[in-house]
C-alpha cells in the first residue's frame, strides 16, 4: 500500500524531545487512518538534534529527513517539507508534542470535503502571557484576513497537497496557512484538539513573535492578497 499522508515535524534544537517524538509518532502509524509517513526537517539545528534524527530514521522505514545547512525558521521548514511531500496528502506537527499525533486522524476524517483542517488548541496548557498574547494576536490576524480561524498557531494542520505547493511562503505566514487556502478558492476548517504543556526543550517564540510579529505579517498578507494570481488550467494539449 502506498502513502497517502506526509506528516512534516521541524525541529530546532529538540535534542531532548526526540526520543518521545519516536515513540508518539512510532505509536500513531500504527492506528493512523491513512498510510502514513514522517519527514522530519531539521532547521539547523545546533545540538544532537541531527545524530538523534539520523538514528531515528535509520531505525523506522517510514521515516526520512531533510537537513538546512543553518536556521531559517519555523515557516522554512514547513516549505520545504510541503515542497518535498509527495502524498495526497501533507500536515504538520511541533516537536515539542504539545499536540497530540492521534488528533491527526480526526483532521483526516474531515479533509475529503475541504482543502485544510486545523486544529484548535482546546484548554491550553500555556502559561498566562503566552494565551493572552496568542488571543489578541489571533483577533487581529482575523481582522485582516476574515479567515473566520480561531488559533491558527495550533501546530496540527492537515492539508490536501496541491493546497500546500501553491503557497508562497515567506517568513511569518505559517500563521496564515488557512487565510493563503482561501485565496486559492479552497475551504477550511477548525476542530478542537488536545493541548499539553511542554515536557522538555525550550519555545523558540517569545512576546514579540506571537505578538508584533504577526501584526507586521499581517500587512504583508495584504500585500500578498492584493498580488496573488490565482488560476487553473482546464486543458492541455
Amino acid at each position: 500500500m502506498s502513502y497517502e499522508f506526509t506528516i512534516v515535524v521541524p525541529v530546532f534544537n529538540e535534542e531532548d524531545n526526540l526520543q518521545r517524538v519516536e515513540q508518539e509518532l512510532s505509536k500513531y502509524l500504527k492506528i493512523a487512518i491513512k498510510k502514513t509517513k514522517i519527514l522530519f526537517v531539521n532547521d539547523g539545528s545546533t545540538d544532537k538534534s541531527q545524530e538523534l534524527i539520523t538514528k531515528i530514521c535509520k531505525n523506522n522505514p517510514d521515516f526520512s529527513f531533510i537537513k538546512f545547512e543553518e536556521n531559517c525558521g519555523l515557516s522554512a521548514a514547513i516549505a520545504a517539507g510541503f515542497e518535498n511531500t509527495d502524498t495526497e496528502l501533507v500536515g504538520y506537527i511541533d516537536s515539542d508534542l504539545q499536540t497530540a499525533p492521534e488528533d491527526f486522524n480526526l483532521l483526516l476524517k474531515e479533509i475529503g470535503d475541504y482543502d485544510l483542517v486545523t486544529g484548535v488548541r482546546a484548554n491550553r496548557k500555556d502559561s498566562f502571557v503566552k494565551n493572552m498574547s496568542s488571543t489578541i494576536a489571533n483577533g487581529i490576524r482575523r481582522a485582516f484576513t476574515h479567515d473566520g480561524m480561531d488559533d491558527t498557531g495550533c501546530p496540527l494542520k492537515v492539508i490536501k497537497t496541491e493546497y500546500a505547493k501553491k503557497i508562497p511562503m515567506f517568513k511569518g505566514l505559517h500563521r496564515f496557512l488557512p487565510a493563503m487556502i482561501l485565496l486559492q478558492n479552497g475551504s477550511i476548517k477548525q476542530i478542537p484538539v488536545q493541548h499539553f504543556p511542554r515536557i522538555a526543550g525550550e519555545a523558540k517564540y517569545g512576546l514579540w513573535n506571537r505578538l508584533l510579529g504577526p501584526l507586521m505579517d499581517c500587512f504583508a498578507y495584504l500585500w500578498m492578497k492584493k498580488k496573488y494570481l490565482n488560476y487553473k488550467i482546464s486543458h492541455k494539449g
